[in-house]
């Protein structure tokens, strides 16, 4: 008896883990019946080249977060899940996918910085940077809130204002589905992948 409830246990057991690791069955994310149209507004890549959302994302799909490198909660688990996303995905999908993260405290984050900052996450990565006003003209048609922030007495800044949603973007420059920060590297990786297939 023991052992029946035993291999009953293990059995059970088993099957949660697989439902832990299994690949997400439906869209995580949220898919944009009425795509965003990024402004053809060029920021600065870490090379000093100009990019913008509106031209330069000639991939299948371009993924768009917007953050800070000094963001200590939501910045570094966004990139650490789509780090993890992008090594879940065959190197055929890898090929099709840029990411592409945009600084919301340019006063800080300078070409350098950010470069530092992304070659934490993954080769490749682009990081944008411009003057806070151009920044939040190029948020404003994806729905990304930027706010310029408060200096704090510590001398650091409270940065509150901005959004924490991922977007993507495909091949006719337009941003067709989002992320909330919650989003796990599974689902990112899956979802990825079906926008890839549906290309």
């Amino acid at each position: 008896m023991f052992v029946r409830r035993l291999a009953a246990l293990l059995a059970l057991l088993g099957l949660a883990l697989a439902a832990c690791t299994s690949e997400p069955e439906t869209f995580t994310g949220s898919r944009l019946t009425n795509p965003y149209k990024p402004a053809d507004i060029a920021l600065t890549d870490t090379n000093g080249a100009p990019y913008s959302l509106g031209t330069d994302t000639t991939k299948p799909l371009t993924i768009v977060f917007f953050g800070y490198t000094s963001c200590e909660d939501y910045c570094p688990m966004v990139m650490n899940n789509l780090s993890a996303a992008l090594n879940r995905l065959d190197s055929a999908d890898r090929k099709k996918v840029d990411v592409v993260f945009v600084t919301t405290d340019p006063d800080r984050d300078d070409e350098k910085k950010l470069r530092a900052y992304l070659d934490q996450y993954g080769e490749g990565f682009i990081g944008l940077t411009g003057d806070l006003e151009t920044i939040i003209a190029v948020g404003d048609p994806l729905h990304v809130y930027v706010n310029d922030g408060v200096k704090l007495p510590t001398g650091g800044y409270d940065l509150g204002g901005h959004s924490t949603f991922t977007l993507a973007i495909d091949s006719d420059h337009e941003a067709v589905a989002l992320w909330n920060q919650e989003t796990s590297s599974t689902e990112f990786a899956a979802d990825i992948h079906t926008l890839l297939t549906e290309d």
